[in-house]
């Protein structure tokens, strides 16, 4: 008899080949339209604020795991996608020690001090950016977009002599704000990101087409982003309705391409630590963040509101999980 029949081990007995150093690579590939975009449509600031975020985020897991004995994790790139997306949620005007105190933040207060990857009850990035915001709110809606010969520059802006626009200003500058204030959107720059807003949530074009990828690469489910964008958008439409207002096409595309909407429903929302494990959780979630989403962004005073409907969901998790646990196979339900 071949003894390997009689070996008895943990589950799972079926493992896949994907290690969390390859999702998380997956997740980097992803992420390199929106920041190569983001260092275009900013400058060299840009580049720097992504270098700085990421570099402190590796550094304190690095000098944490060392200082407390324990196994290095800096390998599996977890690090390095925190960083990105923290800084990918920053304006490209912010000094350099924001970067510094959101990635200390996120790695050493969210993470490690949970326990490390696969603990966090939240996702790091978006709490160091709520953190943030709330700590240095004028330094985080300062805004500011230097592109030549931008088409969205020179419809919103003005240009300079020297074919540069630059513009500083507050959150007011953003289109999501013209928006929520009733201005129309122009939605092709939004859609291709020559306007002001965060270094990596500019470009709908760039986010999309990294989300793409993560789908296809079957990294992330379409569950979430799909309930997530969908819920949005069908509240937005349910709120005009009641306003009598119509179905302002306009109004909504502005909504689904401006802001961090579609880098949150990509890229953040689908963290796999933060979000839930089941096929139904992942749609209840989905419509839950779309829900609060629409809330902030209309009843609010921010234009914004997608970072704080993502941590309040990630809160729920637990009890969605609770609550859509699929029916083992062969049981039938207690009456």
């Amino acid at each position: 008899m071949d003894k390997k029949l009689l070996n008895i081990s943990s589950s799972p007995h079926i493992r896949g080949e994907e290690t969390t150093s390859s999702i998380m690579l997956d997740v980097v590939i992803a992420l390199i339209p929106a920041g190569l975009f983001g260092i275009y449509n900013f400058g060299i600031n840009a580049l720097l604020i992504m270098l700085v975020s990421v570099v402190t985020c590796v550094l304190t897991e690095y000098f944490y795991e060392k200082a407390m004995h324990k196994p290095l994790t800096t390998h599996d790139c977890s690090a390095l996608v925190t960083g990105l997306l923290l800084a990918f949620n920053l304006p490209s005007t912010v000094p350099l020690w924001i970067p510094v105190l959101g990635g200390v933040f996120a790695i050493l207060v969210v993470k490690m001090l949970f326990g490390g990857i696969g603990q966090n009850f939240m996702n790091p990035a978006l709490a160091a950016r709520c953190f943030l915001l709330i700590s240095f709110g004028k330094i985080m809606t300062d805004f500011g977009i230097a592109a030549k010969d931008g088409v969205g520059a020179k419809l919103m802006y003005g240009m300079s002599s020297n074919g540069y626009a630059m513009v500083d200003g507050v959150s007011g500058a953003t289109p999501l704000a013209q928006v929520k204030a009733g201005q129309t959107a122009h939605v092709m720059n939004m859609f291709l990101g020559t306007h002001a807003g965060t270094i990596g949530e500019v470009s709908a074009a760039a986010i999309i087409a990294g989300g793409v990828y993560l789908l296809v690469r079957r990294v992330i489910s379409i569950r979430i982003p799909a309930a997530y964008i969908g819920s949005f958008l069908v509240f937005l439409v349910i709120v005009n309705l009641i306003k009598g207002d119509g179905v302002n096409v306009n109004y909504l595309l502005g909504n689904l391409f401006g802001g961090g909407l579609l880098l949150g429903a990509f890229f953040m929302a689908t963290d796999y630590v933060t979000s839930p494990v089941t096929p139904s959780g992942k749609i209840v979630f989905g419509i839950i963040l779309g829900v609060v989403t629409g809330i902030f962004r209309v009843f609010g005073n921010s234009a914004e509101g997608v970072s704080f409907a993502i941590i309040f969901g990630n809160m729920l998790v637990p009890v969605i999980e609770k609550y859509t646990i699929p029916k083992p196979f062969g049981r039938e339900l207690v009456k």
